[in-house]
């Protein structure tokens, strides 16, 4: 056989390779043997291994991955990443229909069409495929960065190698593993001596980021996919055409999905759903619920942290009852006191707890938990369990009642309670615990992210006494540091290489890293944008803080205090002698004032933070969807939908040359 037949042959068994893929793991059927499908690949591996340039990356042989990596590579997502914020009844779900309506700005009585889709308890994986050919596979990460995971997937038979369309795209989905697959597993490792594994979401998660593709492959896991996040070609109009659409191009879709005429139908969804859930084969912990048609999902869009016009409808609850062994004062990094109660180890929600909040003194006093008694925890995925119920028939008499500390447990320092909260904090700002905690969170991923620089280390710097607080990091030396029991000559050099590297940091991260209370990522930018310096934050007063878009009154008064507190002058003071902290450019000209601008696709000049930058320095607004009131839709290259809901609205369309010449000053 020459380079020419055997290409064709190859091009032929790939073809018929896919097909029975796509129908036995995507479909459930079967029209030939395992045996005979089993030929067919080997006969492709070796006219691959005669003819190797006729191999590419969407051969089925590239299933099973071949020598195991040294690390995962980052990959910067091309959508960014969202989670969604969940709701546990059907008040919550009938709140979150109405917000939708108030946002929308509709009556009261039109009914929105929604489509629920299984929430699969799963482990999220980005797809990233060019011109239909499989490109990447990668985790969530934190939303815009995620992990290299693609030898990984590509040994999962229902995720396609190849599209049916050739098209550039980007799906989402879950990658779980069947209750039986699982079963199997944890018999395997009893039998062998080895602890059990707690939930297939678990080994899951476990698989995809082995470093030893062959691994993955033997874990035999699934996938469903349920949003096509970007594609090259136009997106559907509804959710329920999408899920159609993901099926057709050859991704496996959960078949379980509904359209509902309203919220009331919802509700029946998650009902149903609730007594049936355990007769799967995989786990579900819920109902995705996702406003059904795509104009208003855009008009919608999205908060800091979630969409806003989907959201999770969790089932109740797993419970469990145990025993309180004790009840233990946890100090926060900001100071506040949080009664943990230790509990003899129980199972509930698929993992093994052992501690659970009771979230402050007054809670211990509704609820009357005491040492000893037998009590009721709430677990539901990955929130913290909580007591939520005492079991006081079974008490004995040998309980003891807890009583709030009067002082810090950790410092003797005086507490402090805000009026008409139960929160009570340690008013002590050198408290050993806060100064930890607040180091950890400083030096973390959202702040400073010093490699190598994890709490395990803080902690052994702050007790060989060679830090005090955050600015002392930047005085380290390797001297310093080699003396330390973790610390070798290479590591101290590395450490203090990362620590260099960070003296320079964004204006959003160092906000972030000031830790003050009720700050996050989304508040830090929008404070950075609106500001421009840490000057300028920092004599803000309460009115112009409350007045920064999303920003209410708890948090301003927040920052206000947090500014204005001695202690924190002084640190701050210390700490700006020792980093350079990159301003946001702020301008108050009204150049673009009262102007919305809405970005889609790619810019080559810019990045998408430095366009929304610039509108606002110029006085414009940013927006993250298409209205009658948009003014502008700046459209770089591989615009999404937004793009074509402005053509259709008549919105004038910017190409990035009369962007840049409508924000020049």
């Amino acid at each position: 056989m020459n380079a020419t037949q055997a290409k064709k042959r190859i091009e032929k068994l790939k073809k018929v390779i896919n097909h029975h893929r796509y129908l036995y793991h995507v479909l459930d059927r079967q029209e030939i043997s395992d045996a005979a499908l089993d030929s067919l690949k080997r006969e492709l591996a070796e006219l691959e291994r005669e003819f190797p340039k006729l191999s590419s990356p969407d051969s089925p042989t590239h299933r099973v991955g071949g020598s195991p990596l040294e690390k995962f590579s980052k990959v910067r997502h091309r959508v960014r990443q969202w989670s969604f914020n969940d709701v546990f009844d059907e008040g919550e779900m009938r709140d979150f229909d109405a917000r939708v309506k108030r946002a929308l700005k509709l009556p009261k009585e039109v009914k929105i069409d929604y489509v629920c889709e299984l929430k699969i308890d799963g482990f999220k994986i980005v797809l990233s495929y060019e011109k239909g050919v499989l490109k990447t596979a990668a985790t969530r990460g934190d939303g815009a960065v995620g992990e290299d995971v693609t030898q990984n997937v590509k040994t999962i038979e229902s995720v396609p190698l190849r599209l049916e369309k050739d098209i550039d795209a980007v799906v989402e989905g879950e990658i779980w593993m069947g209750k039986n697959e699982f079963e199997k597993l944890n018999a395997k490792r009893q039998k062998n001596g080895e602890p059990l594994y707690a939930n297939p979401r678990n080994v899951a998660a476990g698989s995809i980021r082995q470093l030893d593709p062959k691994i993955a492959a033997s874990r035999k896991l699934d996938s469903f996919i349920y949003d096509l996040s970007y594609s090259s070609a136009e997106l559907p109009k509804t959710q329920r055409e999408e899920l159609r659409l993901l099926k057709e191009m050859g991704f496996k879709v959960n078949p379980h999905y509904e359209l509902c005429a309203n919220i009331e139908e919802v509700i029946d969804f998650w009902k149903r759903w609730k007594e049936k859930r355990d007769k799967m084969e995989y786990w579900i912990d819920g109902v995705a619920v996702k406003v059904n048609r795509r104009y208003w999902q855009e008009k919608l869009g999205y908060t800091g942290k979630a969409p806003r016009f989907a959201i999770a409808f969790k089932f109740p609850a797993e419970q469990a009852t145990t025993v309180v062994e004790d009840i233990r004062i946890q100090v926060g990094r900001t100071g506040v006191l949080t009664p943990v109660a230790h509990l003899k180890p129980v199972s509930v929600a698929g993992s093994v707890v052992s501690r659970a909040t009771l979230h402050n003194g007054e809670e211990i006093k509704k609820l009357d938990v005491r040492t000893g008694d037998t009590i009721i925890i709430r677990k539901a995925g990955d929130i913290i369990p909580e007591v939520v119920e005492v079991i006081k028939d079974l008490r004995s008499g040998k309980e003891k009642k807890f009583k709030m500390p009067d002082k810090c447990p950790v410092c003797g320092g005086e507490l402090k309670r805000e009026e008409g909260s139960p929160v009570v904090k340690c008013a002590n700002k050198d408290c050993s615990v806060r100064r930890r905690r607040a180091l950890h969170y400083f030096a973390s991923k959202k702040a400073f992210d010093i490699e190598g620089l994890g709490p395990k280390v803080i902690d052994a710097l702050l007790d060989a006494g060679l830090i005090e607080d955050a600015p002392d990091i930047f005085d380290l030396k390797e001297g310093d540091l080699e003396p330390l029991e973790r610390f070798a000559e290479k590591s101290a050099e590395n450490l203090v290489r990362a620590i260099e590297e960070r003296r320079k940091i964004s204006l959003p991260r160092f906000i972030i890293a000031l830790g003050i209370p009720n700050v996050g990522e989304k508040t830090a930018l929008d404070l950075a944008e609106r500001f421009g310096s840490v000057e300028n934050l920092a004599k803000a007063d309460l009115d112009e803080l409350k007045a920064v878009m999303d920003i209410g009154e708890i948090t301003a008064k927040s920052v206000h205090g947090w500014f204005r507190d001695g202690y924190n002058k002084k640190l701050l003071k210390k700490l700006l002698k020792r980093v350079a902290v990159e301003n946001v450019k702020y301008s108050v000209s009204d150049k673009l004032k009262g102007k919305k601008f809405v970005l889609t696709g790619s810019l080559e000049s810019m990045g998408r933070s430095e366009a929304k930058e610039k509108i606002r320095s110029l006085g414009g607004e940013v927006s993250e969807s298409v209205s009658e009131n948009t003014d502008f839709v700046a459209a770089g290259e591989n615009p999404g939908s937004k793009y074509n809901q402005a053509k259709k609205m008549g919105v004038k369309i910017l190409d990035e040359k009369e962007f840049l010449d409508i924000i020049k000053i």
